[in-house]
């Protein structure tokens, strides 16, 4: 492949993106395939349903518990082994679910499951970066995100129907099976790009630092205004999306009726629509910038998340709802690459740390968001999620903007065309 950044070959180069694809693919699956499922848990082991959001938020917060560690162990020792160490202990906190006989122990082994999205956070994504060129890297990242989105899209509707042969438990089980293939795909392709000399000549040298010494390299992130700006603002952004991730089982199946086929079937508006926007913003960036390509997002954006303020006051139907979401979901493909891409490259510390703080502001942004919108009433009805969870999202836009106000200089790399092209 001629235009990565290290010397791999197309073989090797197409092996890792399909690795890296199938560990992120399964880090989702994990939450996706198994909520049609939830109700029938909570029943097994005799838990209140409130657990159906908990255990999905637990699942967020377990992608922020280690991202202050991994991050800068991935700067120190190599990006290679510890997303390898990461995808171990996903796949075994997953094959482990088979065993649970407590919700208690089960919502431990969603926040040990989570984990393993801190790992492709924290770890995958700079690698990516460090490997590919921008424009490739990004275009890698919407793809990425594609991918990804077929958990949501196609999972509850593939778990409802492999919930009529086999159990949740076995579901479990074979998700850990499948975590094993990534594995030894990500073992037998990922290249290291720490301490690699790269085709520019350029060489990222491993980052020693001690405990002291990464608090302060977390510090000065947390001080640098734009870095926080477009990190908490990609955490609002997908926030009414993971909100309905989490609460759409009950918003769906036990308030509205439905049958878990018939939930499954509603979400593929939603998830197309977001794949539509990734489809879209790798035309866009043909001919213009990432900010430019933001700012075009922000119109079906804006507009989905004011429509679905409009369904919550007037009482609309589903379908309208819907529609809503999925205006929305549009603006939100085609913006979150991009603003992931300027968010990381806002700071010129070791992108290791960059993106473990990127990740946890935003999942934590997300998880503590969703976790709001619960408490305050967006499961006790549709008008209410529609309410709270556009709110959630318009407190995006002034972050926004002044992350992508032009008197804040960009990097050459980001402010110019010539390398999208």
């Amino acid at each position: 492949m001629q235009r990565t950044l290290i010397h791999v070959g197309p073989g090797q180069a197409l092996g890792f993106c399909l690795a890296i694809t199938l560990f992120e693919l399964l880090t989702y699956m994990a939450s996706d395939l198994v909520m049609p499922a939830m109700l029938t848990i909570t029943s097994e082991f005799k838990a209140d349903t409130r657990h159906v959001p908990y255990a999905f938020n637990l699942y967020l917060i377990g992608g922020v518990c280690l991202q202050w560690l991994i991050g800068p162990l991935s700067d120190r020792f190599g990006r290679r082994r510890i997303l390898l160490s990461g995808c171990a202990l996903f796949g075994i906190a997953c094959a482990a679910a088979f065993f649970s006989n407590s919700i208690e122990t089960f919502n431990l082994l969603r926040l040990l499951q989570g984990m393993g999205l801190g790992f492709i956070v924290a770890v995958s994504y700079p690698a990516l970066q460090e490997v590919f060129r921008e424009a490739d890297a990004v275009r890698l990242m919407a793809l990425l995100g594609n991918v990804a989105l077929l958990s949501p899209l196609l999972g509850p509707l593939l778990g409802s129907l492999l919930l009529e042969w086999i159990s949740w438990r076995t579901l479990f089980l074979g998700l850990g099976l499948a975590a094993a293939v990534a594995w030894l795909g990500l073992y037998a392709c990922m290249p290291e790009t720490i301490g690699v000399v790269r085709n520019d000549g350029q060489q990222q040298a491993p980052v020693a630092s001690n405990a002291r010494q990464t608090g302060q390299r977390y510090l000065a992130l947390l001080a640098n205004g734009r870095f926080l700006q477009a990190s908490i603002a990609l955490g609002l952004m997908s926030l009414p999306l993971i909100a309905w991730i989490g609460l759409s089982p009950l918003l769906l199946m036990q308030l509205s009726g439905l049958s878990s086929r018939e939930y499954a079937l509603w979400q593929i508006p939603v998830f197309c629509a977001v794949i539509a926007g990734n489809l879209i913003l790798d035309r866009l960036l043909v001919r213009h910038s990432l900010p430019q390509v933001i700012r075009f997002a922000l119109w079906p954006f804006c507009l989905g998340l004011i429509a679905l303020i409009g369904t919550a006051v007037s009482s609309a139907a589903l379908p309208v709802l819907i529609a809503s979401l999925s205006l929305y979901a549009i603006g939100l493909g085609m913006s979150n690459a991009a603003l992931y891409r300027l968010a990381l490259f806002a700071s010129d510390d070791s992108k290791g740390l960059v993106s473990a703080t990127i990740g946890m502001i935003s999942i934590a942004t997300m998880g503590a968001g969703g976790s709001l919108i619960a408490a305050i009433g967006g499961a006790s009805s549709l008008d209410n999620f529609a309410l709270w969870a556009a709110l959630g999202g318009l407190l995006s836009l002034p972050l926004v903007r002044r992350f992508l106000r032009p008197s804040s200089s960009l990097t050459p790399a980001l402010a110019t065309r010539k390398d999208i092209h």
